[in-house]
Formats: C-alpha cells, structure tokens, sequence
C-alpha cells in the first residue's frame, strides 16, 4: 500500500533501535527522508547506514540528550523544516512509589515526559506557519493500565496522553494532526534483556525468557515492526482525518 509519504522529511527520537528504528525503517521503505536523534552517535550511524544501503533515501542523524528544552530546540533548528514528527525516546524505570526517588522521577520526566511536550512545543510552531504537519507520540500503555509497580511511567504517559488528546484536539484549525500510539509489551532488546535477566532468576536458565511471554494475547510481545507500521499509517494522508486520538496496541490484553 502506498501511504502516499515518498518525499516527506521525518525526525524521529530515540530513531537508533527498537521502535524508533523499525519506523525509520517503515518510512524509509516509503521514500521518506529521515533525521534521526538518539544519545549514542555510534549506534545512530550504524542504523542510518543499513537503512541507507537498503532503501537508498536520505537519513540524517542528530547525537543529543532531549533531557533539556535548551538541547531539544537545538536539535529542531538543526533538523530544520520537517513534515512529520515521531516523538519516541525515553524509558522511565519500575518500581513502586516508594521506589523512585525524587531524583530518579524527575530524570525520566525530563527526558520522556517534558522532552515530548518541548519537541512539540517547538516543531508545532513550524508546522503551524506552513499549516502542513502531522506528530506522533509513541507513549505506552501503562497510561492506561495503571501498574502500582510503574507508577511513575503510568502516571507520565497518562500526561501524555492528555497533553496529546489536547494538542490534537485543536491541530486543524493550525491545519495539522497531532495522534499518539499506546504499545503494550514489545519485543525490543530491552524487553528481551529483562525477560532474560527474569527466566534467569525463575528458571535458572535466561534462554527461557519466551516462556515468560507465552501468556501474552497471541503468545507473545508485538515486534517493533507492527508499531513502526501504525505510526507510518497514522501519520499518512490515508489517516488524514485522524487527531487527538490515542491507539491501544496491546494484542487485546
């Protein structure tokens, strides 16, 4: 299917692996151009050339830390005018409220949960001057679910949800859409190493971790790749008519 996107520029943080890279991948194979933004240069380069040899598209790569609005409008101005923006980055840790400290809390917000809210800030007022553009917010469904043992990533994704059910309610009157994709558990080499690291203390054996996963709907995570596919279609004219909503991909559970 054509997604009608060949020509579109698409910046994508934490673009370097997992679901950020398996969208690259996605619009890469639908003519894209794309910037990628993650932390470790090396591991950037490396997914911008395999993508390159295989789809022969433009992709650029911007090394930065988004934990600090200064660095996240450093990193729009660099990046320059672009079509679509797929906000990804950012991982807040486990535990119980007792768990997280305030230090710990306040560093996940600052990259996952502020980081998003000043990349739209600033790429919103771009797009808005051209009255063309579409944002994706790749949160999580913890904010949905509630788990007492996540809390601090279910109460910032449940931020984000509101924020992006806000920003998108208003976007077409700016001419833009602004939608957002809740991913239950997803097979991404972190999951893999925690799984790992859980059949090793269960089992006694780390190469059992997919039986931690066999009472998942479907008997299993989602890959990367069926994310990657949701948010090129959310983000493509064929969804044109598509904001303020947030996509539950959790296989039904």
């Amino acid at each position: 299917m054509d997604l009608q996107l060949k020509g579109k520029t698409v910046l994508i943080t934490g673009g370097s692996k997992g679901i950020g890279r398996a969208t690259a991948e996605v619009l890469a194979e639908e003519g894209c151009r794309l910037i990628l933004v993650a932390r470790d240069a090396a591991t950037l380069d490396e997914a911008a050339a395999a993508i390159r040899a295989r789809q022969q598209v433009n992709v650029r790569t911007i090394a930065a830390d988004l934990s600090s609005d200064a660095a996240v409008r450093q990193v729009a101005a660099e990046a320059g005018e672009i079509d679509i923006l797929v906000n990804n980055a950012g991982a807040i840790p486990p535990g119980d409220v007792l768990a997280i400290d305030d230090e710990r809390w306040r560093h996940a917000w600052d990259l996952k949960v502020f980081g998003y809210i000043s990349f739209c800030r600033a790429i919103y007022a771009q797009m808005k001057a051209r009255k063309a553009g579409v944002i994706v917010n790749v949160i999580g469904a913890a904010g949905e679910k509630f788990p007492t043992n996540y809390i601090a990533g279910a109460a910032g994704n449940a931020s984000l949800m509101a924020f992006t059910r806000a920003l998108g309610k208003g976007a077409p009157a700016d001419g833009l859409r602004v939608v957002a994709i809740n991913p239950g558990p997803v097979e991404t080499d972190r999951l893999i190493m925690l799984r790992r690291a859980e059949a090793a203390e269960k089992f006694g054996d780390p190469e059992k971790w997919r039986d931690l996963t066999a009472s998942m709907p479907f008997g299993r995570a989602a890959t990367p790749r069926e994310i990657g596919n949701a948010v090129a279609f959310l983000a493509s004219p064929l969804s044109g008519y598509t904001t303020g909503t947030v996509l539950t991909i959790d296989g039904g559970g």
